[in-house]
Formats: C-alpha cells, structure tokens, sequence
C-alpha cells in the first residue's frame, strides 16, 4: 500500500477539522424533518482530487470526530458510509484526471465532470437513504412515522435533497480546488493538465 507522505497527512488533517467544524457554523437549509448544512461535504470532495488513500483518511476522521462530539448517531452512520462514494469518486478520478478538464480549462461548465459529478451524488444519495433506513429499522422496528409519510422523507427529501446538495457541495469543492491548483500541487488536477499538455503536443 501506498504510504501518505508528511504533506498528505497534514492536508488529510486540516480537510478533517474543516469537515467537523462545518456543521456547526454553517448555514442550513432546513426542510423538516431533514436538514442540509452548505459545504459539509466539500472537505471530503477535496480530499477525492488528491488520492483515495486521502479520500478514505479524511471520511474516517471525520466520522470519528462526529462520534465524539453531540452530534446524533445517525450524523455519524451517515458520515460512515461516504466510504462508499469517496473511495469509487476518488479512484475514477485519479484512473480518468481529464474529468475534471474541459477544452483544456478547469470550469464548472464541464460536461464530462457534471456527469461524473451527477453518479456521484447518485450513489451518494442512495447510499445514506439506506443506512437510514436501516437505522430506523434497527433502532424502532419500523421506517419510522414522518410528516409527509416514509415514502416523502426517505426518497424526495433524503434521497432528491440529498443529491441537490451533494451536487452543490462537488462544484463549490471542485472550484474551490481548482483555483487553489494554479499556485498548489493537487495530484488530479496536476495529472490532468500533464495528459492536456501531451495531447496537444501530438
């Protein structure tokens, strides 16, 4: 297995305290009984354009700082289970750097990276809406009773809300990221400008 150098793990460290302090001073949309918090995934978004190894590192941290704060169980399950997208959306990445390149330019209208972008969110979303669901099956028995129904909580509000923000979150980290590659090295964004270069040199 890869080893982290000293660099990583000091990004790997500052993308995990910025994931846990997110939640608790940002704003949030609150659509009850749900609940989206603005940025709260963009440090791990982060963490997928510099290796999966990082990726996983920071998803770890993250969920076991939730553990140890006040936070709700079900914050940390659902922090748990960003394993899943994290390390699927960080390994394309480094397989496929060009995603994140259109016509030679890092912009966020970029088909190929909103596409990539939309999966992930997919996965993302369905993923969370099942270690709901069976957290409440667990902890209650049942799916629960929400205004609105179990059908209207789990999949409009935890599985549609849940995509929308996944998807706002990606491109607040993606032109976050890419801004910050023009003066730092971000492995994804570096392999990808190298493949732009070689292409226009054939």
């Amino acid at each position: 297995m890869k080893k982290m150098s000293v660099r990583e793990i000091t990004i790997g460290a500052l993308l995990i305290a910025l994931a846990i302090l997110i939640p608790n001073v940002m704003p949030k949309v609150v659509i009850g009984p749900a609940s989206f918090t603005l940025g709260s995934h963009v440090p791990l978004f982060i963490a997928m354009f510099f290796s999966p190894l990082l990726a996983v590192m920071v998803a770890i941290g993250t969920t076991i700082g939730f553990f140890m704060s006040s936070l709700p169980i079900i914050i940390t399950l659902r922090a748990a289970s960003h394993l899943v997208f994290a390390v699927l959306g960080a390994w394309y990445l480094q397989k496929h750097p060009e995603t994140v390149l259109t016509k030679g330019k890092f912009q966020l209208i970029n088909p190929r990276f909103q596409l990539y972008n939309l999966v992930i969110g997919l996965i993302h979303s369905a993923v969370e809406v099942l270690v709901v669901l069976a957290f409440n099956l667990v902890d209650s028995g049942s799916i629960g009773s929400y205004q609105g129904g179990a059908f209207y909580f789990f999949f409009v509000l935890m599985g549609i809300g849940g995509l929308i923000h996944s998807l706002v979150d990606y491109n607040i980290a993606y032109f976050v990221t890419a801004a910050v590659s023009k003066q730092f090295t971000i492995p994804v964004f570096t392999a990808a400008k190298t493949l732009f270069r070689q292409k226009s040199a054939a």
